[in-house]
């Protein structure tokens, strides 16, 4: 085998482990995982960690972020429920990585988040990927995208106490908002907030950690 079908394979190896592991930990929709398995988790994950961008964890990234775990990205995102003509708004756009798998499956994707940098890096991955349905914008995501408001779907990739009351009032009726909530970094669980003429349905998903939702813009 030559050096070129060797590395062909490893890859092919890698993306069936990829699969196979999300696959395991519940991520099952056939659309979240054709969008999975086209974006590479490794573009978004630079330096130390850079080899261990295929394995199912989260890892850290700059300004103190960190990229989830795949499979929590997929469950999220299986969540959400995302139909091909949707708007979604992303809060904490970290590395890029959950706005570039929303964008294979929304019309639009608007991302937000407070620290410049992260923004800036991101847009450059989204365009080494041709993303041209991907709005990236450094601002205070709690307050959400008033302009651009109402969204089909929210997600959310910081926890906050409860559901933010703007970006509640920026989901279309019938739409859906999937994020973390919990009152410390250790107690979190990820809710889907659906949205109907009455008011808001909660359902509680699983446990999970994240940072938490930080108002304000940093000026890194």
């Amino acid at each position: 085998m030559t050096a070129a079908g060797g590395e062909e394979s490893d890859i092919a190896e890698r993306k069936m482990r990829f699969l196979f592991a999300l696959r395991s930990r519940g991520v099952t929709e056939p659309r979240v995982l054709n969008a999975m398995e086209s974006v590479d988790r490794g573009l978004f994950v630079r330096g130390l960690f850079a080899e261990r961008a295929y394995e199912d964890m989260p890892l850290p990234i700059a300004c103190g972020q960190t990229i989830s775990q795949p499979s929590v990205v997929g469950l999220m995102t299986q969540a959400l429920e995302v139909g091909p003509r949707d708007t979604v708004l992303e809060v904490g756009t970290g590395s890029g990585y959950q706005a570039a798998i929303l964008a294979q499956l929304a019309r639009r994707v608007y991302t937000v988040d407070r620290h410049r940098r992260l923004v800036r890096e991101a847009e450059g991955v989204f365009s080494t990927l041709g993303l041209r349905n991907v709005v990236a914008i450094t601002a205070d995501g709690s307050h959400g995208l008033p302009d651009q408001a109402p969204f089909d779907r929210i997600l959310v990739t910081a926890a906050a106490e409860d559901p933010p009351g703007p970006l509640l009032a920026q989901l279309k009726i019938g739409g859906i908002m999937v994020l973390p909530v919990g009152q410390s970094d250790t107690v979190q669980s990820l809710i889907r907030v659906r949205r109907n003429e009455s008011g808001y349905e909660y359902d509680e998903l699983r446990p999970v950690r994240f940072v938490p939702l930080v108002e304000g813009v940093s000026y890194d």
